[in-house]
């Protein structure tokens, strides 16, 4: 923008100053997503306790006169954990990644579905497609939440916060909650104060009033092993922290955490969106229904193993790309979680490929205890067009598994 004045008759042109945006940012969060998408198919299920997370042979049957038949938490036997759950169901004490079976002494009554991810992925397209009609200024978080920048656009906050959650609603018949502050940090913690179908405006200066009283469990990256230390420290609430002296932080947590935390506190946050939407991994993993042998159960590993770098070559080509290194998760009975990576000279897509070098991870593990979990991952990801047109093959027929 430019303005003219005059100085002693004569005519000068100046830019004026440009003033910065005021930077916006949106959290969208989907209300108990999976859920929300298993009533959409089952809507007289609404309002009752609902447990995600069982098996194949939890899926409802419909009867010759139109009802239904559910399975129930009470009689589900295994180890698998519940991926979600609709509110009601978190009233009786039953969250994600809680076993089922404890989940079933809290809520036995409870409604037990399976898992349906591929409905989960298309509600998850709809979704950020409806929010991208709103701002295409998107950092993806995940299945069921992104980040939005705002700055941008010229409505008022809370207005825009309706557009989205409208949106939202006529693409999928769900709803989402948002959060707007001017950063990252702020809108997570806001999209959680008015959920669920709810929406939150917050700027810098309702930080004393609104963050400061809410538990330090609240602000995203501090996990449970810090808050037990802090609250070991007398600090509960973040208002607390963003009274505790430096000095204190950093003698218990070291000087890098222990600025964070104090710039967190305050609610600071100058973190970018970033909106490039490559992949930085692709993982396939499976939890087993009983604890498996590493040896008497080699066969079904090794059959499992084989299908999870199947299903993982598939799922590159759907992205187009293919992985310089190939890693393994392995969980065992007792919880402890291990995890392997290697580096490959070149990149590769094929599933023996693919299986080969999870094999190699394999070897380096030390496999003295039953595994609950089996997982392999594909990382370094490059384009399909970068990968040579004549790959070795990398077989080990003698490899683990």
């Amino acid at each position: 923008m430019v303005y003219v004045y005059t100085v002693n008759g004569l005519i000068t042109v100046a830019a004026q100053e440009e003033k910065p945006l005021e930077r916006r940012i949106a959290h969208v969060d989907m209300d108990a997503f999976y859920a929300s998408v298993e009533l959409l198919r089952y809507p007289h299920l609404r309002g009752s306790p609902v447990v995600i997370g069982g098996r194949s042979a939890d899926t409802p049957r419909q009867l010759p006169d139109g009802s239904w038949q559910h399975s129930r938490l009470a009689d589900y036997v295994g180890r698998g954990v519940a991926t979600t759950s609709t509110y009601e169901a978190r009233q009786l004490g039953v969250f994600s990644a809680m076993g089922l079976m404890k989940a079933a002494q809290l809520a036995p009554e409870a409604i037990l579905l399976p898992a349906d991810f591929q409905a989960y992925r298309h509600y998850s397209r709809l979704f950020k497609q409806a929010v991208a009609t709103v701002s295409d200024h998107i950092e993806d978080r995940g299945i069921d939440e992104i980040y939005v920048d705002l700055s941008h656009k010229t409505e008022d906050s809370h207005e825009l916060a309706e557009q989205i959650r409208q949106a939202v609603n006529q693409a999928t018949g769900l709803t989402c909650s948002v959060g707007i502050t001017p950063n990252k940090l702020l809108s997570k913690i806001a999209s959680e104060l008015n959920k669920p179908n709810g929406a939150c405006v917050l700027t810098m200066e309702d930080v004393p009033t609104r963050i400061w009283p809410l538990a330090v469990g609240k602000i995203n990256g501090i996990g449970p092993k810090s808050v037990l230390k802090l609250t070991e420290m007398g600090i509960q609430q973040i208002g607390e922290l963003a009274a505790t002296p430096a000095e204190k932080l950093q003698e218990h947590f070291g000087l890098r955490y222990a600025q964070w935390l104090m710039a967190v506190a305050q609610g600071q946050d100058d973190r970018p969106l970033s909106t490039d939407r490559t992949p930085k991994s692709i993982s396939r993993e499976t939890t087993f229904e009983r604890d498996l042998h590493v040896r008497m159960d080699r066969a079904r590993l090794s059959a499992v193993l084989e299908s999870l770098c199947e299903k993982l070559e598939q799922d590159l080509r759907k992205s187009a790309m293919c992985a310089q290194t190939i890693g393994i998760k392995l969980k065992f009975e007792d919880f402890k979680t291990v995890t392997r990576d290697l580096s490959l000279p070149t990149p590769v897509l094929a599933a023996d490929a693919i299986l080969a070098a999870a094999r190699q991870n394999l070897k380096r593990a030390v496999l003295d205890r039953r595994l609950r979990l089996l997982g392999v991952k594909a990382s370094a990801l490059l384009p399909i067009s970068e990968m040579p047109q004549e790959q070795p093959r990398q077989l080990d027929l003698d490899g683990l598994f």
